[in-house]
């Protein structure tokens, strides 16, 4: 699969490498750590794509310095056009040259297009203190009873591995990591640029995650997972 990150193969799938869900997603993170106090000098992405999340952190935390890594050619060329006195992007594997430590490691919808997925969460590790992961949650009951949705996921981003919220956590600890905090995040309700699909089933998943916010997404899906962990 890493080639299709690197021949171009991705981006020509997702010319824009998803960049319109960036602000949302730096939003999510900045939300996690204000809510639990962290503070930070030292931030690292690992799969950094076109680096719009961090670019959108580094306003929100001024006195940070941003560094995020990718192995797609074209994300980096992409990435760099954003650099800035505190935000750089480097093309390289980070857990294979390692750098750091950081204080602050992201990992933002990556896990899930890795072959090794297990490999690459333990390596994670290492490379600093405090971790904020980001993983969609592919699997409910509608997805897996439909099929399209995560067929549609693997032919056209790439997703290999499918989680829950309970395999997801579980992922995490068998890894070695202790789990500070975690919430759902309302992925296919609030991003943009969503299918028709996702529109018409939204204010059924809202109405029922006002109920039951575990059972909605077993059932419904549409939704991700932010964990913080250290």
């Amino acid at each position: 699969m890493e080639d299709f990150y690197r021949d171009g193969g991705y981006a020509a799938a997702n010319p824009s490498w998803h960049e319109a869900d960036a602000p949302w997603k730096a939003r999510q993170i900045r939300s996690i750590l204000e809510d639990n106090d962290v503070s930070f000098e030292t931030v690292c992405e690992v799969g950094c794509g076109t680096g719009e999340i961090l670019v959108q952190l580094s306003e929100a935390f001024p006195r940070a310095t941003f560094t995020g890594y990718d192995i797609s050619p074209q994300a980096l060329e992409l990435a760099r056009r954003r650099q800035r006195p505190r935000v750089s992007f480097h093309a390289k594997d980070v857990l294979t040259e390692p750098e750091g430590p950081f204080d602050l490691v992201l990992v933002a919808d990556v896990i899930e297009h890795v072959e090794d997925y297990v490999g690459f969460t333990r390596g994670v590790r290492d490379l600093g203190a405090l971790k904020v992961f980001h993983i969609p949650l592919d699997l409910s009951v509608q997805s897996v009873a439909r099929m399209r949705p995560i067929m549609g996921l693997r032919e056209g981003v790439g997703h290999i591995h499918y989680f829950t919220k309970d395999t997801a956590l579980a992922l995490l600890q068998d890894c070695g990591y202790h789990v500070l905090d975690w919430r759902y995040t309302a992925s296919r309700l609030e991003l943009p640029d969503q299918a028709r699909s996702s529109r018409v089933v939204a204010p059924l998943r809202r109405a029922a995650f006002r109920w039951d916010p575990d059972l909605t997404v077993r059932v419904l899906g549409g939704y991700s997972l932010l964990v913080l962990a250290k």
